[in-house]
């Protein structure tokens, strides 16, 4: 199977779905914080092995703490992915963070930040 193939595309999907699902609904670890999200799922062609990478809006600490538990939960989640997924293998996780959601918050509120000062500079101007 080709890494594009669209047999992969769609196991990446319904491994996504199905992680993100397991994360949010059955995962009871208190270290797990409760905004963390999947962004994207990549799974090797053979089906071997799965980059999960992940997102947890909040501090530094909590990444951290969110990423050490869904290290420790990796078994569980492995065993719930072959229960929900009908695959020939079921696929070992890795778990990456993604700074990608954060980073667009952080933008968007520059923006925001920006865009009111600039406002304010006009309304100056006019009067």
């Amino acid at each position: 199977m080709r890494k594009n193939s669209i047999k992969n595309t769609r196991i990446n999907g319904e491994v996504l779905r199905e992680l993100s699902s397991i994360i949010r609904g059955e995962i009871k670890d208190p270290r797990i914080h409760p905004l963390t999200s999947v962004v994207s799922v990549s799974v090797a062609p053979d089906l071997k092995t799965c980059k999960a990478y992940i997102s947890v809006l909040g501090d530094s600490g909590a990444q951290a703490d969110t990423l050490s538990g869904l290290k420790s939960a990796e078994g569980y989640i492995r065993m719930k992915l072959a229960k929900n997924l009908n695959l020939r293998n079921t696929p070992e996780i890795h778990f990456i963070m993604d700074q990608s959601i954060e980073y667009g918050v952080s933008m968007s509120k520059k923006i925001d930040e920006v865009n009111r000062m600039d406002e304010s500079r006009h309304t100056e101007e006019e009067s």
